[in-house]
């Protein structure tokens, strides 16, 4: 059900300059780049209620680039954020990400369930960071968060 009061991103990409990563993570990239443009609430401070907006992510400088654009392509803001805050989360998520992946191939249902909620647990830690650096620059809700946060760690695995 789509909702007109919030924005929402009609397109998604990557700086795809920083080259490829491993398959299980391109994969991850692509469902959360689908998942996105299905449902998400995108909102950035000063736009048009209930905006259409493109999303380019790029990691420039060690720092987190969000180029925002209106539907037909016009730059309407950039945001850089530091990627300071989200260097623990992140090193954590792709410790347990690489422990889930091997654990696929080797584990039993049980084993791989555990390190899948701990999964879960740091993703959503990271997504909170999101919304925190993001706050008073683009309101976002938490699956929004949860899969741009899925995004920020492939470019930085492969930054």
């Amino acid at each position: 059900m789509a909702d007109d009061t919030h924005g929402r991103l009609v397109d998604v990409e990557l700086d795809e300059s920083i080259g490829r990563t491993t398959p299980d993570i391109e994969h991850e990239r692509n469902v959360a780049i689908f998942d996105l443009i299905e449902e998400n609430r995108f909102d950035p401070e000063g736009a048009p209620e209930g905006g259409r907006f493109r999303l380019k992510l790029s990691i420039a400088d060690r720092r987190l680039v969000f180029d925002i654009r209106d539907e037909a392509g016009e730059h309407l803001v950039t945001h850089i954020l530091s990627l300071t805050p989200f260097r623990k989360v992140i090193k954590d998520y792709f410790m347990i990400c690489d422990s889930y992946y091997e654990a696929i191939r080797s584990s039993t249902p049980q084993q791989i369930e555990a390190i899948d909620m701990g999964r879960r647990g740091i993703h959503n830690d990271g997504s909170e960071t999101l919304m925190e650096r993001l706050k008073g620059k683009i309101a976002v809700d938490k699956d929004t968060a949860r899969r741009l946060f899925t995004l920020i760690c492939a470019l930085q695995r492969r930054a």
